[in-house]
């Protein structure tokens, strides 16, 4: 086994959305084209408090986590994932919960029910072409699978 350490491009992240809801089969699970930038966040929720014990000192335990990604790319009209994302705009509640999944360079994948949020469904300079962006909000805990 090669214990190397090594290094990747981030163009080796890949990511797929489901284009039926919560019920997307593996053969509904597409790659969100011409996405250029992506930025995953993990925020912990801490509780804190100042036991009298401690004479001052305060202590605190993470209690919770959220899990988000913010996407940027071009808009690109025929690509299934594209344009269900983009479709979300107009959407909400229900109609904006799907499936996501994130397959790490290290061929560990992340998958998670989800929110799309979509920030901007086009537009840009005149010269430029139109672009897409949206967040990802993950909900509940997300299943991480260790690569092989």
């Amino acid at each position: 086994m090669d214990n190397t350490p090594k290094t990747y491009p981030v163009f080796n992240n890949k990511f797929k959305i489901g284009t039926d809801g919560l019920g997307s089969t593996d053969g509904q699970m597409v790659i969100i084209a011409n996405l250029e930038n992506f930025a995953p966040s993990i925020e912990g929720g801490i509780e804190e408090w100042n036991p009298m014990e401690a004479e001052g000192w305060g202590d605190a335990m993470m209690t919770s986590k959220k899990l988000s990604f913010s996407f940027s790319g071009k808009r690109t009209y025929g690509d299934p994932g594209n344009d269900y994302v983009a479709g979300l705009a107009w959407k909400s509640g229900n109609d904006v919960v799907t499936k996501f999944e994130w397959e790490l360079p290290s061929g560990a994948k992340v998958t998670f029910p989800c929110i799309v949020n979509v920030k901007t469904p086009g537009g840009g300079d005149s010269t430029a072409l139109d672009g897409l962006e949206f967040d990802i909000q993950c909900k509940g805990k997300p299943n991480f699978e260790a690569a092989a």
